[in-house]
């Protein structure tokens, strides 16, 4: 694949555009980190850069005090107290500015709540809330007062809620009434009520009003934001936290059965969203930064709050969904509110190619576009340059995970020639390989294990109560300094890095990781299913969907079953586009032998040895890689 150098102006104006950026790190790696780190503002110097005595527990700016609230609105009251922080945009056209003054003032609004209603230093609250400002402000207010946040996102059921509440004990709760998607009033609190009902370690729940839909408040334990804050002076000191107390847990998923909570540090996470804001999506003090990941995602955590915001930068933050009321809508978005930086997933990529026109839109105010979540295809990668870039804005495809709090791999985009469908390479200061089965370095071309040999300040502290699983997921296959990233990738000649797709049991659906092992423990509860076993089909738009192969008698009521309780325990996003009944799955060694039917429905081959190579040729027969509905086969 040829490569794409970015346009003249663009790197004259780059932050950074000396290519000496990568060996400077290479030959004095803590001067690289510490340098970004003396940009933010710390209440105490850390002592020792990097501590990596208990690996795989590995800790960044020991003894550094730090706080992430100060550092994403206070320190930018000076000179930025009247610029735009936060542009929100509703799903039906409603929208509101807060500039860093009106950030700062509702954060301490809300954090002095927070104080009032008992939370302390080190607690953990919840926010259960789709896009707007208040989910932002939650976020800032938890942090301030040293609290730990717990994202969840407002798609998930409450069965799924309840299970991030109870596992991170959860201690207060911030929700909302309602809110729009795809023209639907969504009650969220009621979802909320739900996942309380099962759990019942929450003390206090504080509710925004956005839709103004009836809803049902106990007394005593639910409280009005607005009425909770309105009370409250906007000065809110700060607590000082330690670089390594946990700013927030985020759940992902993984190659078991339950979500892991992810948990991340305040200083080293916030230098290296800081950073790579800097570096990677190139962000200046007159940029508007759209990024359309929800809030409830490491995406949106890192690159719509904590990155830009301690850059002192403009988001723009829509609630709805983006191809709503057509797929246009995105592109009205740019052109409404002069985006400069658009950061985004393959699947809304797919998506924006239906949309009809693109040159009625004025995208002129473009100058950076990015892809996360999955891997973006040359040809998608070209449209966003030729047609919605119009060959001046550099197109940044990044790979980086939960795990790593934010980007990993990735052009810089003034220095870095671009080869469509390639995440390019390492970051400096980042040191990453790709390995064989047997831990040695794979050649150019040969397909291995992605991982990442040296740490750096956001990787993850570990997984919320469960030490065993941190170390046997991550640093059992290649020792306790290597880390697992459980992607498939190669190099080529060039030493750019293309990415395959995952090596477990977890897939990329419109750039979120969805469970595959979630979701057949979910089917299998139903008395109804014998065996299941889930794999992951292309799909031209999502990228990924669900195919699932369920071991039951014939019947298309219980089809509707088991979407009903995947959607009720799980979610939406897991819901299969395919549901195949079969009377047994082929097995190996006593386990279900999914490669066998991944390989029979792509790539129409009987693969490996399975206890019944009859059920994989039928499969083979019948089942197309872009089916969808319900199937039967005998």
């Amino acid at each position: 694949m040829k490569s794409i150098y970015p346009p003249e102006d663009f790197v004259e104006k780059a932050n950074v555009k000396d290519p000496a950026i990568y060996s400077k790190a290479k030959e004095n790696w803590i001067d690289y980190w510490e340098s970004f780190a003396k940009e933010l503002h710390w209440f105490e110097p850390w002592e020792k850069f990097f501590d990596d005595s208990k690996a795989p527990y590995y800790r960044f700016f020991v003894n550094g005090k730090i706080n992430a609230s100060y550092n994403c609105v206070d320190r930018h009251l000076k000179e930025k107290r009247n610029k735009a922080a936060i542009i929100w945009e509703g799903e039906k056209g409603e929208n509101r500015v807060l500039t860093y003054f009106d950030l700062y003032r509702e954060v301490g609004k809300l954090s002095n709540a927070l104080r009032n209603l008992g939370v302390k230093k080190g607690d953990k609250v919840g926010i259960y809330m789709p896009n707007l400002p208040e989910a932002v402000i939650s976020m800032l207010a938890a942090a301030r007062i040293g609290a730990t946040h717990v994202f969840i996102f407002a798609g998930f059921s409450p069965k799924s809620a309840a299970f991030r509440m109870k596992d991170s004990g959860v201690k207060l709760l911030i929700t909302a009434d309602g809110y729009y998607r795809r023209g639907n009033l969504i009650n969220l609190k009621e979802k909320a009520d739900e996942a309380l009902e099962e759990y019942k370690g929450v003390e206090n729940v504080v509710v925004v009003r956005r839709a103004g839909n009836e809803i049902d408040m106990k007394e005593g334990r639910d409280h009005d934001y607005a009425e909770l804050v309105r009370k409250e002076k906007a000065k809110s000191e700060c607590e000082i936290t330690d670089a390594n107390d946990p700013l927030f847990i985020i759940y992902t998923s993984g190659s078991v059965a339950e979500p892991k909570g992810i948990i991340h540090s305040t200083g080293g996470y916030l230098v290296h969203v800081y950073a790579t804001s800097k570096i990677v999506l190139d962000l200046k003090d007159e940029d508007v930064l759209f990024c359309t990941a929800d809030l409830g995602w490491i995406t949106g955590h890192s690159y719509s709050v904590y990155g830009p915001l301690s850059l002192g930068a403009t988001v723009l933050l829509y609630e709805g969904a983006p191809d709503y009321p057509d797929i246009c809508r995105t592109f009205e978005l740019i052109e409404k509110y002069g985006v400069t930086v658009f950061y985004t997933v393959p699947t809304l990529v797919r998506m924006l190619q239906g949309c009809g026109n693109i040159d009625s839109f004025d995208l002129s105010t473009l100058r950076l576009i990015g892809s996360v979540g999955e891997p973006l295809e040359a040809e998608n990668w070209l449209w966003l340059y030729e047609e919605v870039g119009k060959k001046k804005c550099p197109v940044v495809d990044t790979w980086w995970q939960t795990e790593t709090g934010g980007i990993v791999i990735a052009p810089i985009p003034a220095l870095t020639p671009m080869k469509p469908g390639s995440v390019s390479k390492p970051l400096p200061g980042i040191e990453v390989d790709i390995y064989d089965s047997g831990g040695k370095k794979a050649k150019p071309y040969q397909l291995g294990h992605l991982v990442i040999k040296k740490m750096f300040p956001g990787f993850m502290l570990g997984i919320h109560g469960d030490p065993k699983a941190y170390v046997q997921l991550y640093w059992s296959k290649f020792g306790k300094r290597v880390y697992l990233t459980g992607d498939y990738a190669y190099y080529d000649e060039d030493g750019y890095i293309w990415i395959s797709g995952r090596a477990d049991d977890v897939i990329n659906i419109s750039g979120h990781r969805v469970s595959l092992v979630e979701i057949e423990k979910v089917v299998k509860e139903l008395r109804e299913v014998a065996d299941c076993a889930a794999i992951g089909v292309p799909d031209r738009i999502k990228g990924t969907a669900i195919a699932l192969f369920v071991v039951a008698e014939k019947s298309d009521d219980l089809a509707e079953k088991i979407k009903k309780k995947i959607e009720e325990d799980i979610g939406r996003i897991a819901l299969p586009r395919l549901i195949v009944f079969v009377k047994e799955l082929p097995k190996t060694a006593g386990k279900v032998f999914k490669r066998a039917i991944a390989d029979a429905v792509i790539k129409k081959e009987i693969s490996g040895i399975a206890s019944n190579v009859e059920v994989v040729k039928k499969i083979a027969e019948k089942i197309d890689k872009n089916a969808s509905g319900v199937f039967f086969i005998d």
